[in-house]
C-alpha cells in the first residue's frame, strides 16, 4: 500500500510542499477573517492533521491574524497558502497541484456568510475567450504563473 502525496505551492513558484499521508477534513470558512485573508467570499481549506507536511521550496512568509492563529503566504506574490492554529495547520485547497481531489465537506463561519454566495451557481457562465471585448488582449496573454506540479524545465531564474 502507497502513502498518498500531492503536492502544491504558490502562484509565482517561490514557494512549494509536500504532504505524505492522509489529509483531515475539507472545509469553507466564511468567516470575516478568512474572508480577509483569502481576499475572497470564503477560505477553502483542508487539514493536514496526521500527514507529513514538507516546505520543499521556499517557506512561507506569516502575519498573526489573531492571538492564536497565524496564516501564511508568499512573500513575493502574496498568495494564500496555509492557517496555523493551536489544533493544527489548514492549507488553501486551490494551491495544491490537483485541488479537484480535495472536497469540501462542511462550511464554518456561516454567520458571515454573504448573502450572494448561495446564488453563484445560478449566474451565467462563459468561457475565458467568450468576453469579446478582452479576447484580444487574452489571444496575447503570456502567464508566468508557476505551472501546477514541478518540472525540470520550468527555470527558477523567471521569479526574479
Amino acid at each position: 500500500m502507497t502513502t498518498p502525496l500531492q503536492t502544491g505551492g504558490c502562484q509565482c513558484g517561490a514557494v512549494r510542499f509536500s504532504v505524505e499521508g492522509t489529509l483531515g477534513d475539507a472545509s469553507v470558512c466564511h468567516c470575516r477573517m478568512c474572508q480577509k485573508a483569502f481576499g475572497n467570499f470564503y477560505a477553502p481549506l483542508v487539514s493536514v492533521r496526521d500527514a507529513k507536511l514538507v516546505w520543499t521550496r521556499g517557506a512561507p512568509k506569516y502575519f498573526q491574524s489573531s492571538n492564536f492563529v497565524k496564516r501564511g503566504f508568499c512573500g513575493d506574490c502574496g498568495t494564500p497558502l496555509c492557517y496555523e492554529a493551536p489544533d493544527g495547520i489548514g492549507l488553501a485547497i486551490a494551491v495544491f497541484d490537483d485541488p479537484e481531489s480535495i472536497v469540501p465537506t462542511i462550511q464554518w463561519g456561516v454567520e458571515a456568510k454573504l448573502s450572494y454566495v448561495d446564488q453563484i451557481p445560478d449566474l451565467p457562465g462563459e468561457d475565458t475567450m467568450a468576453d469579446q471585448d478582452a479576447a484580444s488582449f487574452l489571444a496575447h496573454l503570456v502567464s508566468y504563473q508557476h505551472p501546477d506540479h514541478d518540472t525540470e524545465i520550468w527555470p527558477l531564474e523567471r521569479r526574479t
